[in-house]
């Protein structure tokens, strides 16, 4: 197969990029993500197509370092840009535009933090997700997607759903079988992210219920996606890389229920990964200080 995907370098590169969502440098786990949207709707898997190899084809064009672009760095913001549209709006042919569009900016973005040597992680689909969603609720009349439209009431928490949907809602899908699917896809390339992940997001859905947070939401993963995401930065075999998952997850987890108490992101689309991010840079600070200090 590596001779297939030398053959075809820009497959593989839109494909790690795909991975790289969740720090996975794996064309497989890009893959099994691309299966698990399309489970959810063909639209979440021809916008992370779409969107990923859009970015990746900018970094060419524009010369990026050939390594970041072989890393699939220039694809995971752009395809969750994708894939944030056309799970909020209606599919008309603006959103895919849109989808192009973001996805381009997305990585140029992510070319300017890489260039500062700053760990901007998913920051740059954030900027681009709010600017695009204020700009799209303000001045279009686009409406939301049909594919909101999932409800359940849940009477308590289900300790095996709100884990596993929390590795399904970092790509916005409810679907229990994409939430296992990306963990397989996680799992299949570092068994240690994947186990600190779900414990992570275990971990945000029994806080988030301790906060009084809607049981539906909590099982539906929206408390735990952002935790995944830290524990998976963190992740390692060290007894001190549990403590780190540990700490990075509870200050994501607060950040994310503050945020969410306070309605404070609601006009720019909500909290997004932003938890993930701050969360993560807060806890890095925190272990440059340590060090320092060692």
């Amino acid at each position: 197969m590596n001779r297939f995907f030398s053959k075809l370098p820009f497959i593989d590169q839109t494909l790690k990029g795909i991975g790289q969502i969740m720090l996975q440098e794996n064309r497989w786990t890009g893959l099994l993500f691309i299966i698990g949207l399309f489970i959810g709707s063909w639209q979440y898997a021809a916008a992370a197509i779409l969107a990923a190899a859009a970015g990746t084809a900018a970094a060419k064009l524009l010369k990026y370092n050939q390594q970041e672009i072989d890393a699939g760095l220039y694809g995971f913001s752009p395809a969750l840009v994708g894939v944030v549209l056309v799970f909020l709006f209606d599919d008309v042919l603006i959103i895919w535009f849109l989808v192009i569009t973001g996805g381009i900016l997305a990585a140029m973005i992510q070319h300017f933090f890489i260039s500062k040597k700053i760990p901007a992680y998913t920051f740059p689909f954030i900027l681009v997700a709010w600017a695009f969603i204020f700009l799209i609720r303000q001045y279009t009349e686009i409406p939301p997607s049909e594919l909101l439209q999932i409800k359940f009431e849940p009477k308590q928490l289900d300790v095996f759903l709100a884990p596993t949907n929390g590795f399904g809602e970092v790509i916005f899908q409810a679907s229990v079988l994409s939430g296992v699917i990306f963990f397989i896809a996680v799992f299949i390339n570092s068994p240690v992210a994947a186990l600190y992940g779900l414990a992570a997001s275990l971990l945000g859905a029994v806080l988030s219920v301790v906060n009084g947070q809607p049981l539906e939401q909590i099982n539906l993963g929206l408390f735990g996606f952002n935790a995944v995401l830290t524990a998976i930065v963190f992740a390692g075999t060290k007894k001190i890389d549990g403590l780190w998952v540990l700490s990075g997850a509870i200050i994501t987890i607060v950040i994310h229920n503050l945020l969410i108490d306070h309605h404070i992101l609601d006009v720019v689309g909500g909290v997004l990964t932003f938890p993930f991010v701050a969360g993560t840079w807060i806890t890095l600070l925190i272990q440059k200080i340590l060090v320092k200090k060692v």
